[in-house]
């Protein structure tokens, strides 16, 4: 099992930064995958960034490419999303995942979960 926590969403004006964070602890050396999803309101749950853990170039989704980055610090356990030059469109519930064995982290190969953490931005 792995359990995800995520904080540093809340409410920015268009331009503005945000940086989440996703604490994850248990069998977190299992993990080949993490990710940053996001679901607005009336929306489907969309991958925003994908971080493989053996290496490799980070994945966005084509509207953050450039404004988002995600990352992570082995020694915390820890996976970041920073996300810059905000626009309204970017609100959402944001969720951080993790996925086990799976060697392209496509978005079903996630099975790990945190709660959310919302993020709005006005205009």
């Amino acid at each position: 099992q792995v359990q995800l926590v995520e904080s540093g969403g809340g409410s920015v004006q268009t331009g503005g930064s945000l940086r989440l964070s996703c604490a994850a602890s248990g069998y977190t050396y299992r993990t080949s995958c993490m990710g940053w999803f996001r679901q607005a309101p009336g929306k489907e749950r969309e991958v925003v960034a994908v971080l493989y853990i053996g290496g490799g170039r980070p994945r966005y989704a084509d509207s953050v490419k450039g404004r988002f980055t995600i990352s992570q610090d082995n020694a915390k356990n820890t996976l970041y999303l920073q996300m810059n030059s905000l626009k309204p469109e970017d609100t959402a519930m944001y969720y951080c995942a993790a996925a086990t064995g799976s060697l392209y982290c496509r978005s079903d190969d996630f099975g790990y979960w945190g709660q959310g953490t919302q993020v709005t931005v006005s205009s």
